[in-house]
């Protein structure tokens, strides 16, 4: 039997978000699976547009928080959907792979971005001199988009672990293709 929360098929598409198949809602189980709840995905929409295309981090940055965040929740589907994003924007293996490490083995970048994850996670907000820190490196929007990174992607992997989505296929091929080291 399949779990309640399954990614919804093609056939099962709700009609009220019809439009929406066809875009990135359609594209990747996680959304298949948000499309239960087809208000909560045409809304999802902007937060979306703005924490994956437009936040202050930028691309490589914002692959670090979520690769971190991935690791950290234990959430193979977020891990490995962004191991692929992280290559395809230019992060080398070696610096990926050091997110599942101690902070003390990654770049100082990417262990002030980790460390944000990290302290989000255990306190549920950044003491003053690590955002000092975090601000001195991506500004106070950086900051903020940081958190709400953080926020968005914990929603996400509180969906796909709570309904065992599988990867989606593609992904899993090129994985297992061009980078079968680096899978969760």
């Amino acid at each position: 039997m399949s779990h309640p929360l399954a990614p919804i098929s093609d056939a099962a598409w709700p009609a009220q978000i019809a439009d929406m198949r066809g875009g990135f809602a359609g594209q990747l189980n996680v959304y298949r699976v948000m499309a239960h709840h087809p208000e909560l995905l045409r809304a999802w929409t902007d937060l979306r547009m703005h924490v994956v295309r437009n936040n202050a981090l930028g691309p490589s940055r914002a692959e670090v928080v979520i690769l971190r965040l991935g690791h950290r929740l234990g959430c193979a589907y977020e891990w490995n959907q962004h191991v692929i994003r992280a290559l395809d924007i230019g992060l080398e293996k070696a610096r990926i792979a050091s997110l599942r490490g101690p902070l003390e083995a990654m770049a100082p970048e990417d262990a002030v971005l980790a460390g944000a994850v990290d302290t989000l996670l255990a306190e549920h907000k950044l003491p003053e001199r690590l955002y000092t820190d975090l601000q001195d490196l991506v500004g106070r929007a950086g900051c903020i988009d940081l958190m709400a990174t953080v926020g968005m992607y914990l929603t996400l992997g509180f969906l796909l672990q709570t309904s065992g989505a599988p990867l989606d296929t593609d992904i899993a091929e090129r994985l297992q293709r061009d980078a079968p080291e680096l899978m969760a």
